[in-house]
């Protein structure tokens, strides 16, 4: 009896709800894909309705990415070995979708899936448990560290004199200290510090010849 309770238990905890702006992102499919979210994935009815509204606007780009979330769904439904559930009940006394997400994962007792820091916070302040793409993404990236020696290109100027500015395959930022003269150019630099921030990650660097020649 204790063990079908505790898998009863187990069985409830695992439901994650996703919101409007994780499925338009696109990248839970992929994290669907590698069977890192375990349990089932809840995708509310207000929130396809908000995806059908927004594939529905007279504005363009809101359009294609409302459909670009209504494909990520079919794709997350019909070719992803997933559980999904579509949970057609409503909070009608709730007008916002954030208030009404956060009100079925308090009865769910599940995980808000997003990539959205406001929503995020919200959460946060009602003991709702989170599970937030960026920080699972900024989590994933490769480790580098003070003393590596990476090869990049350098392709704007820095905010400070003299800098330049080059990125990793993953959008992570290197500012190069003296590597404004050296802009489209391919060079090795040796990273000096690594910066972590809410935002992500920021290494600085310096170009492995100016080592050479000190």
């Amino acid at each position: 009896m204790g063990t079908a309770g505790l898998s009863e238990e187990r069985k409830i905890e695992e439901h994650k709800i996703l919101d409007t702006s994780v499925i338009i992102d696109g990248r839970i499919a992929d994290i669907c894909k590698t069977g890192f979210i375990e349990g089932t994935i809840v995708i509310p009815e207000f929130v396809l309705e908000e995806l059908q509204h927004i594939a529905d606007s007279s504005d363009l780009l809101k359009r294609n990415r409302g459909r670009r979330g209504l494909d990520i769904l079919n794709k997350i439904q019909k070719e992803l070995d997933v559980s999904v559930l579509i949970y057609e009940g409503d909070f009608e006394e709730i007008s916002e979708v954030d208030s009404k997400l956060v009100k079925l994962a308090k009865v769910l007792q599940g995980k808000v899936v997003t990539n959205d820091f406001n929503l995020n916070k919200v959460c946060e302040l009602q003991g709702v448990s989170v599970l937030n793409i960026n920080d699972l993404a900024n989590a994933v990236k490769p480790v580098v560290l003070p003393g590596e020696e990476i090869m990049v290109q350098v392709i704007k100027d820095g905010k400070e004199h003299g800098q330049g500015v080059a990125y990793l395959d993953d959008g992570t930022m290197i500012v190069v200290e003296g590597g404004r003269e050296y802009i489209g150019n391919m060079m090795e630099v040796l990273v000096t510090s690594v910066l972590q921030t809410s935002a992500g990650r920021m290494i600085f660097a310096k170009p492995k010849l100016l080592e050479k020649a000190q």
